[in-house]
């Protein structure tokens, strides 16, 4: 059952009030004593800046303070300092000199047990679901970008005023805090344990739509910003409550949840896609045409995708916010945090987001099998995978995931999809042999640990415990190795035949291209026939000389449309101002060789050797099997 509020409120054009100048509508409101308090307001909507106070009831002489330097979830140094300014501090009727240690500390020369007032401002200016944003319509934040941490008082109680203003009367503000002492748009007083508590629950603001719904029965909101009015509200809200009993269920079965409410904040976009999940609560975003639409009999594949960014935040809820890293049990917001599992954090993570939609009846198994293949490919696509292993690009996310370039898809491999299916080798191969099923062994995990931290020798137990052999030959192979997974046999056994197919021509060529109004090349694929033709990142495709003829490209596919059966020809290239001929060949006989071996060894359910097919198609053979492995049947 679920209670779906229908008010959509339409963009609106700017108004007086949205126009006036910065006023506040009322004192600072009182609330029961912290020990660190902050009072948020949006005070200058056209210049982004939110003005923040922070109070430090019983400082320490020299007391220090700081900005973190990331937020856990999203894994890059990001200086959220950079867009902090105008720091200053009073005690009692006197300002006190404050000194900048480095690039995000502070230490404010005061008395100690003495109360503190810091006042400062920060620009707000990142439409995305890691920092902060502000503006006419809409305001976004993270604790981590507007909360300096008092040192030393991090696991005290904090409390925090969301502040409205006459810009902001019409706004309602959305939140998984604890409320203390709240209007009815949600404006006033919040608290949290600790540091930590405050940070991780983001704070929405705006004229946003919001539905609600009870899953399992733990109430649910649903908040979107930026919806157009053809946005059906209605299947948004039922579709995720099913995803929503679907995961409660999965790890408690009819026990409860380790939450007593939850929030979506989702934030419609002209073009974005992403999501950072919270302890109960996650930020989304997503391009407006990816919401349902109104009078739509059937999902779109864009809107399947958004239900599966919504299933993979909301799985996080459990693995990933409370069964964490060992490296996370205590964050450090100063530097980056290093673990070697974000394989299992979000790779599983991504294994069960799809998985869950098709066992809350969202997909079929045709659109599971879709997206699975998409994966595969991904994984297959990416000669990073022979270089680096999925530990390793775990603990390297900080300057390789996060930081990509030219070279990544040669030097890296995805932690999100290879981790996905190191996931599905493990379930796959534990039903087949018959004793228990990744379900059980990640149940197991959350018991063992209490939904806490975690080891990998904590799934290398389980595993062992649950299914009575040890799985580290696996581990070793599939994680910290870099064979090609077993993926075509494991399949075969649950009813699914996995077959080579024909490469789109940028796979065949081992191109990532860009097409806009002409080719630009952004990596070039190690080994392939662009880079054994001379190709670069960077350069720019114009045109191909065949038999002696010109010919101008707009598009990859142009490359074929005139080569026609030529399998010779040159390739007319801008690099940094100079014009080149490279020559190409576009028939590879050990490309088709591999093909070949490919096309038998995925029939008789082998494992793909390397290099065999970058490009496969999955099909239902036995769908009986299929539902068993699915949870449908």
């Amino acid at each position: 059952m679920f209670d779906a509020c229908a008010t959509c409120f339409a963009p609106r054009r700017a108004s007086t009030i949205a126009n006036a100048p910065y006023k506040p509508m009322s004192k600072p409101r009182s609330a029961p004593a912290a020990d660190v308090h902050f009072r948020i307001e949006p005070t200058d909507l056209r210049a982004h800046f939110f003005s923040v106070t922070l109070t430090v009831s019983h400082p320490t002489a020299g007391q220090e303070v700081a900005l973190p330097v990331w937020i856990p979830g999203s894994y890059l140094i990001r200086e959220f300092a950079k867009n902090l300014q105008q720091l200053k501090a009073r005690q009692g009727k006197h300002d006190t000199a404050v000194v900048q240690l480095d690039k995000h500390r502070w230490r404010v020369d005061c008395t100690a047990d003495k109360p503190l007032e810091l006042t400062y401002t920060v620009c707000a200016y990142d439409n995305s679901v890691r920092t902060a944003w502000l503006d006419t319509s809409r305001g976004f934040f993270n604790g981590t970008s507007l909360c300096l941490q008092v040192l030393g008082q991090e696991k005290n109680r904090h409390t925090v005023e969301i502040a409205c203003t006459s810009a902001t009367a019409q706004w309602s503000v959305a939140t998984g805090l604890q409320s203390v002492s709240i209007d009815k748009n949600g404006f006033g007083v919040y608290a949290a344990a600790d540091y930590d508590e405050l940070v991780d629950c983001p704070v929405e603001m705006g004229s946003f739509w919001v539905g609600r719904f009870k899953a399992c029965g733990i109430p649910h909101r649903f908040v979107v910003a930026g919806a157009l009015p053809s946005f059906d509200s209605k299947r948004l809200l039922a579709d995720t409550q099913k995803i929503c009993e679907t995961a409660i269920r999965f790890w408690h079965g009819e026990g409860k949840a380790p939450f007593r409410s939850y929030v979506f904040m989702l934030n419609a976009v002209g073009d974005g896609y992403g999501g950072l999940e919270h302890r109960n609560s996650t930020a989304l975003i997503c391009g407006r045409r990816d919401l349902p639409r109104q009078g739509d009999a059937k999902a779109s594949d864009r809107y399947i995708t958004l239900l599966g960014l919504i299933s993979h935040e909301y799985f996080h809820t459990w693995n990933v916010k409370r069964l964490r890293p060992a490296e996370f049990a205590i964050y450090d917001y100063t530097r980056e945090n290093y673990t070697e599992l974000l394989w299992f954090f979000e790779g599983f993570t991504s294994y069960y987001d799809d998985l869950l939609l098709r066992r809350a009846d969202l997909i079929d198994d045709a659109a599971y099998l879709k997206l699975l293949t998409k994966t595969i490919n991904q994984v297959l696509q990416t000669p990073g995978r022979a270089v680096q292993t999925v530990a390793q690009a775990s603990f390297d996310a900080w300057v390789k995931y996060y930081r990509q370039d030219e070279n990544t898809p040669n030097a890296t491999v995805s932690y999100y999809t290879k981790g996905c299916l190191v996931a599905l080798c493990l379930d796959l191969t534990l039903r087949s042999e018959g004793k228990t099923t990744l379900d059980e062994v990640m149940r197991a995990l959350w018991a063992r640990t209490n939904g806490g931290p975690m080891a990998e020798a904590d799934l290398c137990n389980v595993l062992e415990q649950l299914a009575g052999r040890s799985f580290n030959p696996e581990i070793a192979q599939w994680v910290h190795g870099t064979d090609e997974l077993p993926l075509a046999s494991l399949l075969a056994t649950h009813g699914v035949t996995l077959q080579a197919q024909s490469p789109q021509l940028a796979q065949r060529l081992g191109l990532r291209v860009t097409e806009n109004h002409g080719v630009q090349i952004k990596s070039v694929l190690r080994g392939g026939i662009a880079e054994r033709s001379g190709m670069a990142p960077g350069d720019e495709w114009l045109g191909i000389d065949v038999q002696k003829q010109g010919w101008r490209i707009n598009k990859l596919d142009d490359v074929m449309f005139y080569a026609g059966t030529e399998t010779i020809l040159e390739a007319l290239i801008a690099r940094d101002g100079r014009l080149l001929r490279l020559p190409v060949t576009l028939t590879d006989q050990a490309t088709k060789a591999s093909s070949k071996n490919a096309s038998k060894n995925t029939r008789s359910g082998a494992k793909l050797p390397r290099q065999a097919s970058d490009t496969i198609g999955l099909i239902a053979s036995a769908p009986a099997q299929l539902a068993g492995w699915l949870g449908c049947s």
